[in-house]
């Protein structure tokens, strides 16, 4: 018979669980300060309650009153140099961190609000109406509250969507060498989320520290924890990927903190990453102020349960019974509370002329202009004003012929040596020589802690690197070994990364870079040969650049780096290889935001195109002489960077447009480029905008296949053909 041995886990798994007498032996300061805050978050949330009930708040309320334990609780565990993000649900510890913030010192409950803490409720009421005075000018909302002045980083209306962000702010923290942690709020339905467990897992490989704090009030909308996974007790998730857990009342904000000053000590300590798990209940719906049982999914013998146990009864009751409050304090300082929501209201609020009595409306004043709904989208690019910019046309240093992947490596080892804030991210980058391409040839051996292989987890350092790039101490260089991998990341990419500036108020750089090679031609198949570019510009927010030579590949990627935007720097396998001009031994130019290259000019046509196309193009126009073609590369791709004042200049010159691309019809960039040129340039055209494209299919392993799924130079000749026909 084969033996059994059980086994156990490397990391401990406690239950926290306190007395009366941890309550007597604890600072009364902080005991008064657990009531302040919860105090003032209750009477917070249920404003918002009555605004949203009165429909004074556009979109969701998501309350967290019967939760505001574990927020408070945790906060005062921390200090304003520790970071937090939390979910949809995040009021209690939003205001818990801010309020912390603006009275480090502690609260009184009886006390009137100061200066501050009006200022904080003020503003934090206005982000959540949508109005100008907000912390992000009302574009956050209820869901996207970020002030990065108290550490409180932005919550997140994508389940799981901001946990890999917080292993950002962690990693930022390691990396300046300081000892302060990071918090990542969340609830039971993000708990089976990959992206929170692919984080979990990169946290813990690289010991990072951050703490993955679950709140678990038993429903994600309607659905029961129990049906949702076969492990009810959700910091177990911790002890498979080795991370210290803990598991808490969190009801009681006493024992939330004691066990969240046990888990933040571990990770000041440099011992790695944490969880902890506080099991609570929200005393209303997933959104507005109708109890759960209204909607069926629970009963109201359980609401009651949980309503006995409310944080606020808990703490006061400790209080009274240890003559810190009077009888009857408890309910006076809620009053009190309430009183200075109304008062807070009222600068927002105007009541509605000759509407009925109380009846109220938002102050006209206060809503932000509807002309700034596009602004911050990206930046302004001032941060170029002093880089050395050189001419887009022509070569402005000397060079030699190199292959476009040796000036990958050559640049950004550059940077490095210049800005120890680069770091470079990604699947096998730091092994075989270089990358599976060699991009990063050389690059491990010169800095070892800075070249870093991840796990095979794109959301995870995806996210990760989010985090670092609105952290703003460090500039994240991501590879993506494929593009077709960018799906994999797509809330990372699509619903983070692009629209963190805009979202957040429009003036919080993400300088973050993306390098992703495009590997139709090689035989990878449907699955390995993507070109990303059509998907990307249609998300605003992303800058795109293309380069074709090693020349451009330095100067637009020393562009990149510089840029306060996230960048996606496109390359395709085909010119990895390929041999070109590049720099010899200046590697610190910049090419211009904006400006495209004119590979040959000529009358007949243009054809714009990009990237691998570029010599396809270049070849089929060389071979068919009877149509005289302008070759524009356009090696800029998004919305904000199109070189329109070359492609107008050509157009007006030949009539005549063509984009030619290699990639399939219905994923393809120059669908909506061949839009705008028709609403920009119709007067100027004599026909519509011809099109190469690839097939509708994605290439195939086949050879054959995959050739018929791409565009090269014959579909470029056919088009040519049908130009030169009319």
């Amino acid at each position: 018979m084969p033996q059994h041995r059980q086994l156990t886990p490397a990391a401990p798994w406690v239950e926290v669980v306190v007395s009366d007498e941890d309550w007597d032996g604890a600072d009364p300061a902080l005991l008064r300060t657990f009531l302040a805050q919860l105090v003032w978050i209750r009477a917070f949330e249920q404003h918002v309650l009555d605004l949203s009930g009165a429909g004074l708040i556009h979109g969701p309320a998501h309350s967290s009153i019967g939760q505001e334990g574990g927020a408070v609780g945790s906060v005062l565990a921390l200090t304003s140099r520790d970071s937090v993000n939390g979910s949809h649900r995040g009021h209690h510890q939003f205001l818990a961190k801010a309020l912390h913030h603006v009275e480090p010192d502690g609260m009184d409950p009886l006390a009137g609000p100061s200066d501050a803490v009006r200022d904080v409720l003020l503003r934090t009421l206005a982000e959540i109406a949508g109005l100008d005075r907000g912390w992000s000018h009302g574009r956050g909302g209820s869901m996207h509250l970020q002030w990065k002045a108290a550490g409180a980083m932005g919550t997140n209306a994508i389940v799981g969507g901001g946990v890999p962000q917080a292993a950002g702010f962690a990693f930022a923290h390691q990396r300046a060498g300081t000892d302060a942690v990071s918090v990542t709020y969340f609830g039971d339905g993000a708990v089976n989320i990959g992206s929170t467990l692919e984080t979990m897992n990169l946290a813990g490989a690289w010991a990072l520290p951050v703490c993955f704090f679950i709140e678990n009030n038993r429903y994600a909308v309607s659905t029961s924890v129990e049906e949702a996974t076969a492990e009810p007790r959700l910091s177990a998730r911790g002890l498979g990927f080795n991370l210290a857990s803990w598991k808490v009342d969190g009801q009681d904000p006493l024992a939330v903190h004691l066990a969240m000053s046990e888990a933040v000590e571990h990770m000041r300590a440099g011992r790695g990453s944490t969880v902890v798990e506080v099991d609570t209940y929200r005393f209303f719906h997933q959104n507005g102020g109708f109890a759960g049982s209204a909607f069926g999914y629970r009963d109201k013998e359980e609401e009651k349960e949980w309503r006995r146990r409310d944080p606020l009864t808990i703490t006061s009751a400790h209080l009274e019974r240890l003559g810190l409050l009077g009888e009857g304090d408890a309910d006076r300082a809620l009053a009190q509370a309430r009183a200075v929501m109304e008062e807070i209201s009222e600068v927002l609020l105007e009541p509605v002329p000759g509407g009925k009595p109380g009846q109220r409306r938002i102050r006209a004043e206060e809503w932000p202009d509807p002309a700034w709904v596009d602004v911050g989208v990206r930046g302004d690019l001032s941060e170029m004003d002093d880089a050395r910019v050189v001419p887009a046309e022509g070569h402005a240093v000397p060079v030699q012929e190199m292959k476009l992947v040796e000036s990958i490596a050559a640049v950004l080892g550059r940077r490095m040596e210049t800005d120890e804030g680069v770091v470079v991210m990604g699947e096998d980058v730091h092994r075989l020589n270089g990358g599976t391409n060699g991009a990063t040839r050389g690059l491990a051996e010169r800095f070892p802690d800075r070249i870093l292989g991840t796990p095979i987890s794109e959301n995870a350092f995806t996210g990760l690197a989010c985090g670092v790039a609105l952290d703003g101490r460090f500039t994240p260089v991501v590879e993506f070994m494929y593009a077709d991998f960018m799906w994999v990341a797509a809330d990372q990419l699509f619903n983070q990364v692009a629209r963190a500036r805009h979202m957040y108020g429009g003036d919080g750089p993400v300088p973050l870079v993306l390098r992703s090679k495009v590997a139709m031609g090689t035989g990878y198949g449907s699955q390995h040969s993507m070109d990303p570019a059509g998907i990307l510009a249609t998300s605003a927010g992303w800058r795109i650049v293309a380069p074709t030579t090693p020349y451009d590949y330095v100067g637009l990627m020393n562009t990149a780096l510089r840029c306060q935007d996230p960048v996606v720097v496109l390359e395709h396998v085909d010119l990895y290889n390929a041999v070109g001009p590049g720099p010899v031994d200046d590697l610190d130019y910049c090419l211009p935001v904006g400006k495209a290259a004119i590979r040959r000019e000529g009358k007949d046509a243009t054809i714009l195109t990009y990237l691998g196309m570029v010599p396809f193009v270049l070849e089929a126009v060389e071979e068919f002489a009877e149509v005289d073609a302008e070759v524009i590369d356009l090696r800029w791709l998004d919305r904000a960077s199109i070189d329109w004042d070359t492609i107008e200049a050509s157009i007006t010159k030949t009539n005549q447009v063509m984009i030619a691309e290699q990639g399939a019809v219905g994923t393809s960039y120059g669908g909506w480029l061949a839009d705008e040129i028709h609403r920009r340039f119709f007067d100027l055209l004599d026909a519509p905008v011809r099109r190469v494209t690839g097939a509708e299919a994605s290439p195939s392993i086949s050879k054959v296949l995959e050739r018929a799924a791409i565009a090269q130079k014959d579909e470029v000749i056919a088009e040519l053909t049908e130009i030169a026909r009319y």
